[in-house]
């Protein structure tokens, strides 16, 4: 009597939760609108369309969830954080109770039996899909959710159970036999997109990584990343296309620029850009990333209106207005106009809690390429914001962010040399990667060499410190940069090996050997010596370590690697001229001038 009582209950209960759940196909429609409302800025009535669902309807919670997620990461505060932890929990419990339950002895016959996926109903397959985002998210969130080794530990296990749940949808995709076809392209489009996204973060890891990630099951192949992912953007119909355009575009316009040296594919996101506009043409993130591709490709004065417009289009969620004043800053630093780049920085300082010690940090250094007077406002402003940038240190999955660490060695260094560094904006745009952007308009590129210049000869008046040859080194260093842009490979050369002959003087900034290292490979690279670029990456990689951003380097150095083995095995090497230009006085050449070349001779 009591099991016939337990059974009717849990009937009438299951009968109760259909009733307040909603059918596949108008959860869909649903978040299709919810897609459409978002990227045309109604923020809002994207969340009213979610919300109502979130604890019954798997597209309803999955989509109430991404708004959170978005918001936290945006913000970096604990509510928000929070927030955003509780609904992706209620996501992962509403899509488990739509997931087709498997038995402890079902499992095990996995190993031996094919399972028939035709048994699957179509809620089941999407529900494995939805739980498979919505744990890439929560393990995303993991890492700044809390600090210790514990939730870096659980983290890296959702990931690894996410991807796996991801090859599984693969799996499903490839052997279920679909009967409705719009519930096919909504799934694939899915797949495509988590699977491409995995493969390409994934292989811009340094090897080392990638060989251990391998190992354990994860792939990492570019090109196959980017072909799923480009062939869930060519599927219009498909729920998840909008996200497969966001990756591409993030990755071709922002991951590309600050983790190689080598540009995305621009063509196709122009392409992607005109459609994309033609559909949203207020949408915030598409003005943004018209924005940036036009500073990716140096139209500096035609990226600050986009960025613009970005900003104006909407009010309701203020973080993207900061990262717009992020780019417009650093595109009035390109062009050299510290006073509009002094506003943009002083805004972020004011209203975004992002990273402060960056902000406070990014405020003071422009000022200071203003070269305030010494008893000035503006130079009692700097002093401040140095002395205030560190209190504000963070830590992120238990790690102080490496940007960060080297801000605050910077504010150090500014006190310890009485109050004066180094043309600290431009240090910040090199370690950015901005230099090769500002390299595709020479104009702006001469201007940022006079400068370099000028500073060269200051110092050369200035008392003498211990950070003496830091400061040279550094100076050499952005030089060699500007130079190797503006194709004086000779002279760059000079300049980069001077960097490297100062080593044994440098007190703190070892930074500079590496990068500088890096830079005699792009510029052997740039010369068509595969070979030896190869090889000044290898000393780059192996001869240096604990220096202040060492992990975004090598990030570099992989990528540079990866493009030159590939041109290195799909081309036969031709014979090395006798007199190439760096093969010439490698080993020693001691009579250089440390002033390097001048300006004036540049021109002619």
């Amino acid at each position: 009597m009591c099991t016939l009582l337990f059974f009717l209950i849990a009937t009438f209960k299951k009968f109760l939760s259909r009733l307040a759940s909603m059918d596949l196909d108008t959860a869909i429609m649903e978040a299709k609108k919810a897609i459409h409302c978002f990227f045309n800025n109604d923020f809002d009535e994207a969340k009213k369309i979610m919300e109502p669902w979130a604890d019954s309807s798997m597209y309803h919670s999955l989509g109430t969830s991404v708004f959170a997620f978005l918001e936290a990461i945006l913000t970096f505060e604990q509510k928000h954080i929070v927030k955003a932890s509780e609904k992706l929990k209620q996501c992962m419990s509403v899509c488990s109770k739509h997931r087709k339950h498997i038995s402890i002895t079902q499992n095990i016959g996995k190993i031996v039996k094919k399972i028939n996926y035709d048994t699957y109903t179509n809620e089941e397959v999407h529900a494995e899909l939805c739980y498979a985002e919505s744990l890439l998210l929560k393990s995303m969130l993991t890492f700044v959710e809390d600090e210790t080794l514990v939730s870096f530990v659980k983290a890296g296990l959702k990931i690894r159970t996410c991807f796996l749940s991801y090859k599984e949808c693969m799996t499903i995709l490839k052997n279920r036999k679909w009967e409705n076809d719009i519930h096919k392209v909504h799934f694939e489009s899915g797949v495509r997109m988590g699977i491409g996204a995995f493969n390409l973060m994934i292989s811009l890891l340094p090897a080392r990584i990638i060989r251990l990630l391998e190992f354990i099951g994860f792939s990492g192949d570019k090109e196959y990343g980017l072909m799923e992912l480009k062939a869930g953007y060519d599927e219009r119909r498909g729920l998840r296309q909008i996200l497969c355009v966001m990756t591409l575009l993030s990755y071709n316009l922002i991951v590309c620029i600050v983790l190689s040296h080598s540009d995305g594919d621009l063509e196709w996101c122009e392409q992607v850009l005109e459609q994309e506009l033609s559909l949203y043409p207020n949408g915030v993130w598409f003005l943004f990333f018209k924005g940036r591709l036009e500073f990716t490709r140096g139209n500096f004065e035609e990226c600050i209106d986009w960025y613009i417009k970005s900003w104006k289009s909407q009010n309701v969620w203020p973080q993207f207005h900061h990262i717009c004043y992020w780019e417009l800053m650093w595109t009035h630093c390109s062009l050299q106009q510290w006073s509009n780049a002094a506003t943009y920085a002083t805004m972020l300082v004011n209203e975004s809690n992002w990273s402060r010690t960056i902000y406070l940090y990014q405020k003071a250094a422009i000022l200071l390429m203003q070269k305030p007077t010494i008893w000035s406002e503006e130079k009692q402003l700097v002093d401040n914001l140095m002395m205030l940038a560190p209190t504000y240190k963070q830590r992120i999955a238990g790690k102080s962010l490496p940007m960060e660490k080297f801000i605050i060695s910077k504010t150090q260094r500014y006190f310890a040399q009485k109050k004066y560094l180094v043309l600290p904006v431009f240090e910040l745009m090199y370690v950015w990667n901005l230099f090769r952007i500002v390299g595709k308009r020479q104009d702006l590129l001469l201007n940022v060499f006079k400068r370099i210049e000028e500073e060269e000869k200051e110092l050369q008046t200035v008392s003498k410190s211990n950070y003496d040859a830091d400061n040279k080194a550094l100076l050499l260093l952005l030089k060699g940069a500007c130079l190797r842009q503006m194709q004086h490979p000779l002279l760059a050369e000079e300049c980069l090996r001077q960097v490297l002959q100062l080593e044994k003087s440098v007190k703190e900034d070892t930074y500079l050997f590496p990068y500088a290292t890096v830079e005699l490979a792009l510029l052997a690279g740039d010369q068509g010596d595969i070979q030896l670029a190869i090889g000044f990456l290898e000393d780059a990689k192996k001869n240096y370590t604990g220096y202040l951003l060492e992990s975004r380097l090598h990030f570099r150095i992989h990528s540079d690697l990866m493009v030159l083995t590939g041109k290195n095995n799909n081309h036969t090497m031709k014979k090395h001229r006798n007199d190439h230009l760096l093969e010439t006085a490698i080993a020693a050449n001691n009579s250089v001038i440390i002033a390097g070349p001048s300006a004036d001779k540049i021109k002619t």
